[in-house]
């Protein structure tokens, strides 16, 4: 009885345990900052006040914050890093001659003290007691005063001074189009702490994880300066600039020589802002939407392209409301800044003095972060390909709604480069970190188009309904946390009814690759037999279309063992053939047509084309 008493309460304790761990939780953090910048030096000062709410079942006794600035010094592990990989991003480097050869030299090398970035914090403090806070480059690592408990709150103070600069990659000053401040990265960042603890990771190149909060910023200026960004601005009647309210005209004292510009973001993981003296200001509405923000600079070469594009990134944000779930907050800014084009929460900096189509394709990228990153949002570092690869599926899928002239398969693009980098031997498996590629090419490819073609694939493989119905509940279910590689496979499989965990496997964390093969077609009396080969290691259910000599055509579905599913017919008007599933562990698939192979002028593996075969000369048969 005693035993059975103590071996009952050990169970019991097990499945708290159990219970608490599978209990989804995240950190939060409330940000008040104050900031002035001195736009002659480039130089801020600022001071910032965080309210961080330990939401996890885990004592902290350190905190950790990014100094992302610090990542543009000589010396730096971004700089090390720039002047080791094989192919350096083209941005971040400069071209000379060392006697007869071009030479390529990382940009971050030769800036000089005027010219690098920092951010140095000082005065730490929790609750009012000073803290130890170690600096180790793009880190800070603070050792907390006092152990915060699962539940509690703190407010940790810090004063912080920064040099923005000289632009190289995203953030800085006097970009190649002449803007002068983009201000990414530019704060004392609380680095995300979740169920995989924490990640602080330093700032190599890439990518970003941040925790949800309100942030609360002042930025102190030169009045003649135009502010866009995050949030919303607080006080409009007293800046001007176009942000004031109709009717209300702005008179400054004469001795004003800065303004205070005041901007709320709610719910966000980032803040993120542009300034320049000569920026042109438009506004665009959405439908039963957010109000769209464009500033660019005021430029005669590029006026009538950021015009013209205004109409468009509204019918896309009216798109990717419909096909993915409603944009949660009230406004959305296109910044000319930066140095290509980067997702922030509620806006982004691109590039603005390309041609017409390529402002409307970065917009449709960068906009389309704004669901895959900055409301669901994944470890961009460690699953890059959520963010990006999802990203570059609903940005095709909203320029081809935008064409004139509609694809059938409107992500063919990804799926070519995927697969030229699949038989080129230098792929690395999509879960590697962002910053651990031998490329930076491999690392975009597999990111981008590969992370494209998982979304995509999912179509050959649940149907285009299902598809859609996953993104939806994906986005529903979701939406201001942190989501997984398995979420979305979840979803899908919650939808769907099919066993995708193998999918998710192969194409995630193996460089597994499909390819299948017709090995012959033999005529047997009557009847004609089918061999089917599976020479790559990554398993599918198989779609296969047989065009008759008479110019009729039915396909013939071999469904896959493990995937425990059947897929609907996708295209109902031709008939279709339920074949016996294909095992895996078996390489070879038989089956018979009752009619004559010379009836037979051609057959097809994956007529539709969404199926990534790395090599398609095999998959079809036609007669001679």
């Amino acid at each position: 009885m005693k035993k059975f008493f103590l071996l009952s309460l050990i169970m019991m304790n097990i499945g708290n345990v159990v219970s608490q761990n599978t209990t989804y939780w995240q950190q939060k953090v409330d940000y008040k900052m104050e900031v002035s910048i001195d736009v002659k030096t480039y130089l801020y000062k600022g001071k910032q006040e965080l309210v961080y709410t330990n939401n996890s079942n885990d004592t902290l006794k350190k905190v950790y914050y990014h100094l992302f600035n610090n990542a543009f010094q000589p010396g730096s592990e971004m700089d090390m890093r720039l002047q080791n990989i094989k192919d350096p991003d083209a941005r971040m480097i400069t071209k000379i001659k060392v006697g007869d050869k071009e030479v390529k030299e990382s940009r971050i090398k030769s800036l000089k003290p005027n010219e690098i970035g920092f951010l140095h914090v000082s005065n730490f403090k929790q609750d009012g007691v000073p803290a130890s806070a170690k600096e180790v480059e793009t880190i800070l690592e603070v050792t907390l005063a006092r152990v915060l408990l699962p539940g509690e709150k703190a407010t940790f103070t810090l004063d912080f001074d920064g040099q923005v600069p000289v632009q190289i990659r995203r953030s800085g000053r006097n970009n190649k189009e002449g803007v002068e401040l983009s201000m990414a990265q530019w704060y004392p960042k609380m680095a995300e702490f979740d169920f995989e603890g924490w990640h602080a990771d330093p700032y190599i190149a890439r990518e970003f994880h941040g925790v949800w909060g309100n942030f609360d910023v002042k930025i102190s200026i030169d009045k003649n300066y135009v502010l866009g960004g995050s949030g919303y601005l607080q006080n409009k009647n007293e800046i001007g600039h176009g942000y004031q309210d109709a009717g209300v005209n702005v008179v400054y004292p004469k001795k004003t020589k800065t303004l205070t510009w005041h901007f709320i973001a709610p719910n966000v993981h980032d803040f993120t802002w542009a300034a320049d003296k000569n920026y042109l200001h438009d506004i665009a509405q959405v439908p039963n939407g957010a109000t769209l923000h464009f500033l660019y600079k005021n430029n005669p070469k590029i006026i009538e392209n950021w015009k013209k594009v205004q109409s468009k990134t509204v019918e896309l944000m009216q798109f990717y409301n419909a096909t993915v779930g409603k944009y949660p907050y009230e406004q959305y800014s296109v910044i000319q800044g930066g140095d290509g084009g980067m997702e922030y929460a509620m806006c982004t900096l691109i590039l603005g003095e390309g041609n017409y189509d390529g402002l409307l394709g970065v917009i449709a990228h960068e906009m389309g972060h704004s669901w895959f990153q900055h409301i669901l949002a994944s470890n961009e570092s460690k699953h890059g390909w959520m963010d990006e690869g999802f990203t570059s599926f609903i940005e095709d899928l909203g320029m081809n709604e935008l064409a004139e002239k509609k694809s059938e398969n409107p992500f063919e693009g990804s799926y070519k480069s995927y697969i030229n980098m699949a038989n080129s031997g230098k792929e690395q498996p999509q879960g590697t970190h962002a910053d651990r590629f031998d490329e930076n090419r491999v690392y975009s490819i597999t990111s981008y188009s590969k992370g494209e073609v998982f979304l995509a694939q999912l179509q050959y493989l649940i149907g285009k309904e299902n598809l859609f119905k996953t993104l939806k509940r994906y986005y529903s279910e979701f939406k201001f946390k942190h989501p997984t590689p398995n979420d979305i496979k979840r979803t899908a499989e919650r939808v769907s009814g099919a066993e995708l965990d193998w999918y998710l496997t192969d194409w995630t964390l193996t460089t597994n690759t499909i390819d299948y093969g017709i090995k012959s077609v033999i005529e047997e009396g009557d009847a004609t037999i089918i061999n089917l080969e599976r020479i790559g290691r990554m398993p599918m259910p198989i779609e296969l279309e047989v065009e008759y000599v008479g110019g009729n055509k039915e396909t013939f579905y071999v469904p896959l063992r493990m995937m425990s599913y059947v897929k609907d017919n996708p295209n109902p008007a031709t008939k279709r053939t339920i074949l016996n599933d294909w095992a895996w562990g078996n390489p070879n698939y038989q089956f018979k047509i009752p009619t004559s192979k010379a009836n037979i002028k051609k057959i097809i593996i994956d007529p539709s084309g969404f199926m990534a075969d790395v090599k398609k000369d095999n998959n079809v048969y036609e007669l001679k």
